[in-house]
């Protein structure tokens, strides 16, 4: 065999050298950002490839989900295009329930495959319906993300919006199936249904159901799950007794069968739902889970005509996006009820001259206490917020953006 030529060794040197350089790199930003791998994609069977030893295989990027546009009318239009579906289309409009911070946001930016949805370790993070379009081949699916049920007691007690009681209810009317999300990993609220998704259950009882226990890498003793399954699905699903071996020192050998408990005369006063069609354990982060989870929503899809063009990922607008993602940050960063009383204002919204978007939004705020929290020492607290809003937006839209955040006092 000859050997390979100067002109290709150059070639390879090269290459190495800027293979080496992305790793260092990776490795100097402290893990804010995931070290790619070397892929070299010239052709098929390209030279480089072959003395880079880079497979064949998996050499072609794969496909983005679809993004955002720029500008609301834009974005008015692609939700507003005829959908392009195939003849034997399919669609199932799904709506995810659960309690405040169970979950649900995240899990809806897994299918989605882009993050579009506000996500906060605080309550309340989703202030009202919010729409993801998932399509795959001649299979579209509707995500209804939303908020996590209360009681209106509670709504009003804390002055909450009418939104976070109505919009749930909406989703339930419209929806071909149900999501019900169970964080696990919350010891206080785990052991039942929360009983706001019992009520919204037990009023749409025809619409099929399916419970998926999120969190499950959070358990340290997983016979847990066991006994969060029997309670939280009465013993039964799709119509079948739970049988399951119990691993508990005192019966190696039993099994045990859970029953449904009789409701009582005055109502339904149950912890869980008899009649969930299918159980997932997950962890929302871990995307292996679920893939798993989305393969079985695309298959539970009913022929009919999709209701939105495959281009689209949400229907909402540019700016509910960006101020949703900023408002995560404000809840991510400020204490307690502080960033629930903060109001935005976009000012500036516009496209630059290179393509990047540059917006201008206001943070306004009614005491001098809560402008000195979010501008923080030397500005750090708001400048920091700025830089990781600005990334997540960058990732939304696949463009570059020029964020900047102003804090004002409401006079």
């Amino acid at each position: 065999m000859a050997a390979p030529s100067r002109n290709a060794v150059g070639w390879v040197r090269t290459a190495l050298r800027i293979w080496r350089s992305s790793q260092r790199s990776a490795a100097v930003s402290g893990g804010s950002r995931a070290a790619l791998p070397f892929r070299c994609c010239y052709g098929r069977g390209s030279a480089l490839d072959h003395f880079l030893g880079v497979a064949k295989q998996g050499c072609e990027l794969p496909q983005p989900s679809p993004t955002v546009a720029l500008h609301e009318d834009k974005q008015a239009l692609l939700v507003a295009l005829p959908p392009n579906m195939p003849e034997n289309s399919r669609i199932l409009r799904v709506a995810i329930l659960g309690a405040p911070n169970a979950g649900k946001s995240t899990l809806s930016n897994q299918l989605l495959g882009r993050k579009v949805f506000p996500v906060s370790k605080k309550v309340h993070t989703t202030r009202c319906q919010a729409l993801g379009v998932l399509t795959e081949e001649e299979t579209q699916l509707v995500l209804l993300d939303t908020p996590g049920l209360i009681s209106p007691a509670k709504q009003k007690r804390h002055n909450l919006e009418q939104s976070l009681l109505k919009d749930p209810w909406k989703s339930m009317e419209i929806a071909d199936l149900v999501v019900v999300l169970v964080d696990v990993s919350d010891k206080w609220t785990r052991g039942q249904l929360n009983r706001q998704v019992l009520k919204c259950l037990s009023q749409f009882p025809q619409v099929p159901s399916i419970l998926v226990m999120n969190k499950v890498d959070c358990l340290k003793q997983k016979a847990v799950l066991l006994e969060l399954t029997t309670a939280l699905t009465e013993g039964v699903v799709n119509g079948k007794l739970l049988r399951v071996k119990s691993t508990l020192p005192d019966s190696k050998t039993q099994k045990a069968t859970a029953k449904p408990e009789p409701e009582s005369p005055g109502g339904p006063e149950r912890v869980g739902w008899p009649h969930f069609q299918e159980i997932f354990m997950l962890s929302a982060l871990n995307q292996e889970d679920v893939e798993t989870l989305k393969q079985y929503l695309l298959a539970q899809a009913q022929p009919g005509p999709w209701e939105f063009h495959s281009e689209v990922l949400t229907s909402q607008t540019p700016q509910e996006v960006c101020a949703n993602i900023i408002r995560e940050k404000l809840l991510e960063h400020l204490p307690q009820e502080v960033p629930y009383s903060v109001q935005q204002e976009t000012r500036l919204w516009e496209q630059g001259l290179r393509g990047e978007l540059v917006i201008l939004q206001d943070l306004i705020v009614s005491k001098e206490s809560h402008l000195r929290l979010l501008i923080g020492q030397s500005g750090q607290l708001i400048s920091l917020l700025a830089q990781e809003a600005t990334q997540d937006l960058r990732n939304v839209f696949l463009c570059e953006v020029q964020l900047r955040l102003s804090v004002k006092l409401q006079r």
